[in-house]
């Protein structure tokens, strides 16, 4: 004589329950949290209620249908609303400051970025007649592969003092 195996489908929950979970954690889209919520509060919810294993299987799968097309979207439009785009690596070059390192000849020189990083560099388009001496200030105008665009930093206005270049004022 067989025993009544539906008597374990509670350890059937659990493990799809945490088989959910586990996928959850690999793809963070919410999709398999609302599966697995819906296999712990509907299925095994209406097992320990006495429901037969048939109304434990519908009450499991309206209920993840359910958080899936109500609570998901919520939750996405939540996590998407307070992560701000923070432009990092080549992209946050554009607009940074720099100072001129090594004399540019026929358009070519070196500068040390306000981030401490130093670059090879070319004059940019329109700016060609400037005069870049070692020292002077510039701005990132674009990238280009391993090379930087620059043009020369707008004269500082006589009300604000000049910001210190990074390596003024440290102990050497």
């Amino acid at each position: 004589m067989l025993p009544d195996l539906t008597q374990y489908t509670w350890i059937a929950w659990l493990v799809l329950a945490l088989l959910f979970i586990i996928v959850e954690l690999l793809t963070l889209e919410f999709t398999f949290l609302m599966l697995a919520a819906g296999a712990l509060i509907g299925g095994l919810g209406v097992w320990l209620l006495g429901g037969p294993w048939w109304l434990q299987i519908a009450v499991a799968a309206t209920l993840s249908v359910l958080l899936l097309f109500t609570i998901r979207p919520l939750l996405l439009r939540t996590l998407r609303r307070s992560s701000a785009l923070v432009k990092t690596n080549v992209d946050a070059l554009p607009g940074l400051g720099a100072r001129v390192t090594a004399r540019f000849v026929d358009g070519n020189g070196s500068v040390r970025l306000d981030n401490g990083e130093t670059w090879t560099a070319q004059i940019a388009p329109g700016h060609e007649s400037a005069s870049l001496d070692v020292g002077d200030r510039v701005v990132v105008a674009a990238v280009k592969g391993a090379i930087v665009e620059v043009e020369p930093a707008p004269a500082p206005s006589s009300s604000s003092p000049a910001p210190p270049a990074p390596d003024e004022g440290l102990p050497t």
